[in-house]
């Protein structure tokens, strides 16, 4: 709506407003309540500038490694009340991002094409006296083979 209603301002010179509101399908009030907010909204962005850039010597001065959270919790310590949300919509605009740790790496996998152990007990683990079935899990040692 926004460049309906700028085309409309543009336009007001040489046709009338509410000829242009009625021809584009916008209601004359919405176009005259955005007319006013324009100075809060130059404002806001004036303001969201100067904000910006104190987000960037932070940013700087933390050799690009804070994020958002960060960033957030200097501008608290420096008595900048700001919403949390506000620094990451402003950081975001301007490309400003802090340094991601990297993943944590998957255990290891089981080879697709190794074919498993066979049975040698065929899943009898009964045993006529001790010590002559012995059965165990041992992939918890470490080897040379890995």
């Amino acid at each position: 709506m926004n460049e309906v209603y700028r085309f409309v301002a543009a336009e007001k010179a040489v046709h009338p407003v509410a000829l242009l509101c009625r021809v584009l399908g916008v209601v004359r009030s919405s176009f005259s309540a955005w007319l006013e907010a324009e100075q809060a909204r130059s404002a806001r962005e004036r303001a969201d500038e100067a904000l910006a850039h104190e987000i960037t010597v932070i940013h700087l001065a933390s050799k690009g490694a804070y994020g958002v959270p960060r960033v957030h919790a200097e501008l608290r310590r420096l008595g900048r009340a700001v919403n949390r949300k506000r620094v990451e919509r402003i950081m975001r605009k301007r490309g400003i991002a802090g340094v991601t740790r990297r993943r944590r790496r998957a255990p290891t996998r089981p080879d697709k094409q190794a074919r498993p152990a066979p049975d040698l007990i065929g899943r009898d683990f009964t045993a006529d006296r001790p010590g002559t079935r012995l059965v165990g899990d041992i992939t918890y040692l470490p080897t040379r083979e890995g």
